[in-house]
């Protein structure tokens, strides 16, 4: 089995973190070309400084880090350090990386990387607000056929809001630039919360990473234990939900997933529903399927491999 070429674009974030060390921890799996940073959970400045971090705490300095789009396409930026604190990573202990950015911008390695491949052989991972990508497709044309798949956290049908009564954060940020990747053909597998909201870390799990006793296990145990504060208030939930690490998941092992092949349409005009993936889940309209729009996983075994994974680093 050779190595699926991805393409990480991020705006660390607990969950994005995870995401980012479950890939770097999978190279038989998972050859990660470059991490892409965009401004979302917090500023650019933050999103690409995180992405760093996380590189350097795995031990993967090799890792290019670009940084991307510091604002959404037509919007002011939201950003939710009600969530994730100040830093993006509050929880562990942050020394500032070592490593630089790479030179150049995120869209511009996108759009290269693209062009430079074979065509079908790089998968585009966004954890974040889709900026950077929906830059790139319309800077670049030429690319959208080239992507194998975009497989993207964002969204929510049945889970509703979570940023306001209609939208799921990433989403809600840069609507037009969800509505262009939405809309550009190419094959999407898509992670809402209403997924990730079934992979959650509670104590047992977060005991079970830091029992791994490594400088990565604790990292993640103390990220988790300060993100999981604002859902466990907010929903009452049992612990934090790993959204972003979904993604990464189902490139290792998407049969711990299941979906539908449906309809996603997304709200760019109302000011009550802006930002909403409208998922045709019943069926009940005659637009044509975009997007598997994923419902379900096996969350036990979401948690086992990704604790084996985290051992590796």
């Amino acid at each position: 089995m050779t190595a699926r070429k991805i393409i990480i674009d991020t705006d660390p974030g607990q969950d994005d973190a995870v995401a980012i060390l479950l890939a770097l921890a999978s190279p038989k799996e998972i050859e990660v070309l470059g991490i892409t940073a965009v401004a979302g959970n917090v500023p650019l400045p933050l999103t690409q400084k995180n992405a760093r971090i996380v590189c350097e705490i795995a031990g993967k300095q090799d890792v290019p880090v670009f940084a991307g789009c510091d604002a959404p396409l037509k919007r002011p930026l939201v950003t939710a350090e009600h969530v994730h604190g100040k830093t993006g990573l509050d929880g562990p202990e942050l020394t500032d990386p070592t490593m630089p950015l790479a030179d150049g911008h995120a869209v511009d390695f996108i759009i290269d990387t693209l062009r430079n491949h074979p065509a079908g052989t790089v998968t585009l991972c966004p954890l974040g607000p889709l900026t950077n990508i929906a830059t790139a497709f319309q800077k670049a044309p030429d690319i959208v056929e080239k992507v194998q798949e975009i497989v993207l956290m964002g969204g929510a049908y049945f889970e509703v809001g979570n940023i306001t009564p209609a939208a799921e954060f990433n989403i809600y940020v840069d609507p037009e630039a969800a509505e262009i990747v939405f809309k550009s053909g190419r094959p999407i597998v898509v992670m809402p919360l209403d997924v990730t909201h079934k992979v959650l870390v509670t104590k047992p799990r977060c005991d079970a990473f830091r029992a791994l006793d490594t400088k990565v296990g604790v990292f993640v145990a103390e990220m988790t234990e300060f993100f999981e504060r604002f859902d466990v208030a907010k929903y009452g939930s049992a612990g934090a939900p790993l959204h972003d690490p979904c993604v990464t998941a189902y490139l290792i092992r998407p049969d711990l997933f299941t979906g539908r092949h449906i309809n996603v349409e997304i709200e760019t005009q109302s000011e009550l529903t802006l930002g909403m993936t409208v998922a045709d889940w019943w069926g009940v309209t005659d637009r044509p399927a975009n997007a598997t729009f994923i419902g379900d996983v096996d969350a036990d075994g979401f948690f086992d491999m990704l604790t084996e994974r985290l051992a590796l680093l």
